[in-house]
């Protein structure tokens, strides 16, 4: 999905040609296209998500003076007349905090809005990596954390005001969640400070110290997403090799010691499974093997299937083979007639397809090649919500 308005926002933004710059080095840059900014997310859509939603923390945290408030101070349990009790967010509370100056924290935004999960899906299929976006909102003269590093690459976006930032080099290369060092001394490092105003991006690399406030700013706001993007590393390869392992006899085997051990025969098993499944074939059955995305069920009852989207979480593999073609994706592999590889290729294109139209395109077997593609959960019925995240952001397949 290169055609989402966000990716080549932030390719021109940061001058990149591609997701190969991931994780490379500090780079920062402002967007050219003043609309996409509050197309993506807006400060009342957030405390929409917030207020319409059961929300729980640690998904959503709101921070004052540099410390969490405790949700008991902006949450309250919404009572059903039948007594039935959810605990939702306390807006008038929630309100009184950012009028004082606070932040709020939505993790994971895209699990709630369409247009954040559209956003997200489109820089997976960019970066060949899972992502996850999180909402900032802070309000006056709020700070915000303190002094940290994050154990994945992370490309920000300025949506709305403006907060003065601070990045900080490594003071270890290229850290890890678990690891052998806790890496918790910052670097003096100074890589850049200054503000992030509406429509800047930001790429921080995995590993680079760094903080953000409003402090000593005065009335005001800033809203900005950070896209988390979480590459895999040579420790992921080798985990996935040790699952590997297992179907192999030798490898289940306990370890003597002594005399009765076999070191040599258990290391030269070992030697021979590194050689057999390399990182690249870590990397593509990654991508292949990831589980399928939450998306609503098509039910024929409630009407036709009008429209169709490919929702897995990566591209789909399309292998011709001469008279059939394979479809690879989700731990799945479908095999269809060769004739059908126009259709196949607009229906998996990630953007969205009007099946009428597709079909005037490609020709009649589309409706049924869809069917096939949402029953095998490839491709989701494009609701109206849903639909909503694309809109003005990508254009539909068969335009």
């Amino acid at each position: 999905m290169r055609e989402h308005r966000l990716i080549s926002a932030i390719e021109t933004a940061l001058g990149w040609s591609g997701a190969e710059e991931l994780g490379k080095g500090f780079v920062r840059g402002s967007m050219d296209d003043p609309a996409l900014v509050s197309r993506l997310l807006t400060p009342n859509r957030l405390l929409d998500i917030a207020m319409r939603r059961s929300l729980n923390r640690p998904q959503f945290r709101c921070f004052q003076k540099g410390e969490e408030v405790h949700p008991a101070v902006y949450y309250t349990d919404s009572v059903s007349p039948r007594g039935q009790s959810i605990p939702m967010v306390d807006m008038r509370s929630l309100g009184r905090l950012l009028r004082e100056g606070a932040t709020l924290i939505l993790d994971q935004a895209n699990v709630f809005d369409p247009t954040m999960e559209v956003a997200c899906r489109a820089l997976q299929w960019w970066s060949c990596e899972r992502v996850q976006v999180n909402a900032y909102l802070t309000t006056n003269d709020a700070a915000g954390f303190p002094l940290h590093w994050d154990d994945h690459d992370v490309v920000i976006v300025q949506l709305a005001g403006e907060k003065e930032w601070e990045v900080r080099s490594t003071s270890r290369k290229v850290p890890m969640y678990r690891d052998s060092d806790p890496n918790n001394i910052p670097s003096d490092e100074i890589v850049w400070s200054g503000p992030l105003k509406t429509g800047d991006v930001m790429h921080i690399p995995r590993g680079h110290w760094h903080q953000a406030t409003r402090t000593g700013s005065g009335s005001g706001k800033s809203l900005h997403v950070t896209f988390g993007i979480t590459k895999r590393t040579g420790a992921s390869w080798l985990a996935w090799l040790a699952d590997w392992c297992r179907e192999r006899e030798i490898f289940r085997h306990d370890l003597e010691r002594g005399q009765g051990s076999d070191d040599k025969a258990l290391t030269e098993a070992a030697t021979n499974l590194i050689g057999e499944r390399s990182p690249a074939d870590f990397l593509t059955a990654y991508e292949q093997e990831t589980t399928l995305p939450r998306h609503v069920p098509f039910l024929g009852i409630l009407g036709p299937l009008d429209a169709v989207v490919c929702t897995t979480h990566f591209p789909p593999r399309i292998q011709e083979n001469g008279e059939t073609v394979d479809v690879v994706a989700a731990g799945k592999k479908l095999t269809f007639t060769a004739k059908v590889i126009p259709a196949l290729r607009l229906l998996l294109s990630g953007r969205p397809v009007p099946l009428e139209r597709a079909a005037a395109v490609v020709g009649a077997e589309m409706k049924e090649l869809a069917e096939i593609l949402v029953e095998e959960e490839l491709c989701a019925v494009l609701t109206p919500e849903l639909s909503s995240g694309y809109t003005g952001l990508v254009t539909n397949a068969a335009s």
